[in-house]
């Protein structure tokens, strides 16, 4: 399974640590444990997106991923990719950026050239560079966004919406943000999707330093500073992790405000279950867990 990880630290940017796969063994074990790709995505003191990312094997460069990274940002998005549509390459690897945005996406949709027959008609196919499933889910979000003027949510909520009425769909757990703000959608309940929401305050030992055998981020910076942390896994042992409930999108603005709601209180109209996925698919969706 894919492992999503977003950060939103505030309206000022914090330094902040990364390493994408932290497990000394994890790219050593058989191949459909180890990820496919990792990334990271931030914003720079203009706002612009900047993304450092790199397609992943058994065989493949493992110092890119277990290398330290200081990055310095008001929102961090990063991204652990088991493919499960389209090649190794780095146009497949997350995130992806549209429109100054930064996107992520862990499930499986299916219906793909239904899904670039709709944005044919949108005039969006020029958006999508590979061969994923989630490229084009952004490619529709980022379409319906400009067709509500500008509106982040609501253009999410409508092609989420015509995504779960048209496509199959296994998982669409997503995070997509801006320099100064944070999307994360669980849809529908396949997979697990969870929200940290740190007070400012306390001293050097408060310092966030979450982890999974994936993905592991420190900051001293976040010592004294409030943060909003989302994870496809709960990242240490603070007891203030809670589970997005099915269909429960989450919007945390430049402020820290936290906004939530269940747009799609059903599951899609063509959900898939374990059983309708080919081997390939079903292994980059449940990969043996790895040790922590």
């Amino acid at each position: 399974m894919c492992r999503l990880f977003g950060l939103h630290a505030g309206p000022t940017p914090v330094l902040a640590t990364f390493w994408l796969v932290d497990a000394p063994d994890s790219l050593a074990r058989q191949s459909r444990r180890n990820p496919d790709g990792a990334g990271i995505g931030t914003f720079d003191v203009t706002g612009l997106p900047v993304v450092d990312k790199q397609p992943l094997a058994a065989w493949q460069d493992p110092e890119f991923a277990s290398a330290a990274r200081e990055l310095r940002s008001p929102t961090f998005l990063a991204h652990v990719r088991y493919a499960s549509t389209g090649n190794l390459s780095e146009r497949n690897t997350h995130p992806f950026v549209q429109d100054g945005r930064l996107f992520a996406h862990n499930g499986v949709v299916q219906g793909l050239d239904e899904l670039d027959a709709r944005l044919e008609t949108l005039g969006a196919a020029r958006l999508v560079r590979g061969e994923t499933d989630s490229e084009r889910v952004f490619a529709l979000i980022t379409t319906e966004t400009a067709r509500h003027d500008g509106d982040v949510t609501e253009g999410l909520k409508a092609a989420v919406a015509w995504i779960s009425d048209h496509l199959p769909v296994y998982s669409l757990n997503l995070l997509l943000t801006t320099a100064g703000d944070l999307w994360a959608l669980r849809y529908p309940e396949t997979h697990g999707l969870y929200v940290l929401t740190r007070p400012s305050g306390g001293g050097p030992t408060d310092a966030l330093d979450a982890r999974t055998s994936r993905i592991h981020a420190r900051s001293e910076h976040l010592a004294v500073r409030a943060s909003v942390i989302i994870a496809s896994e709960p990242m240490d042992a603070d007891p203030g992790w809670r589970l997005l409930e099915p269909g429960e999108l989450l919007h945390v603005a430049s402020d820290l405000a936290v906004a939530t709601g269940r747009p799609f209180p059903e599951p899609p109209r063509r959900l898939l279950t374990r059983a309708d996925l080919d081997p390939a698919t079903e292994a980059s969706q449940h990969p043996d867990p790895p040790s922590r």
